[in-house]
């Protein structure tokens, strides 16, 4: 019983020491881990800093806008032109920014998805687009097409498809 007792003693002290990064004095003042002393109060907390977007696209080229459902979207293609078994990339810009609540998916091939691999699109805050990088299917099929499924916020989907850049 007594080494039991002593090391759950030695557990609570230290984590009583490390606590959370800061120490606090009888005086009303804390100490953060950098080693900055305030008094309670008398600042507001450090704020994490935001996190910085700083992907590029690279060189990207415009494909025609499409209309998918009652909307008109613009698409860009980067990293070059589709190439069978390859990465393919496309930038979706809906005509609204809705801060990444929608959820965009696209695939290289056919309708149907066959061979194709369907991925998710990460929403750019800087650029308020979306970004998918998904694979070509080997063999390309004929009649090759970007196909993007937009998914509302409340649920409903709509499909359209564009042709890319394939030389």
């Amino acid at each position: 019983m007594t080494k039991t007792s002593t090391l759950l003693l030695a557990l609570c002290s230290t984590l009583w020491i490390v606590g959370c990064g800061e120490s606090g004095g009888d005086d009303g003042t804390h100490t953060h881990a950098d080693g900055t002393v305030h008094k309670d109060g008398d600042h507001e907390e450090p704020k994490p800093e935001p996190k910085q977007d700083d992907h590029d696209h690279g060189e990207e080229t415009e494909l025609p806008a499409i209309t998918i459902g009652d909307m008109q979207v613009e698409l860009a293609q980067a990293h070059g032109a589709i190439e069978a078994g390859k990465e393919g990339h496309l930038i979706v810009k809906l005509p609204y920014d809705d801060k990444g609540e929608t959820i965009v998916r696209a695939w290289i091939g056919t309708e149907d998805r066959t061979l194709s691999n369907p991925k998710n699109g990460d929403y750019a805050p800087s650029h308020g687009d979306y970004d998918i990088h998904t694979m070509a299917p080997d063999p390309l099929p004929e009649n090759v097409m970007w196909w993007i499924e937009i998914q509302k916020p409340d649920g409903t989907k709509v499909v359209g498809s564009a042709k890319p850049i394939t030389e």
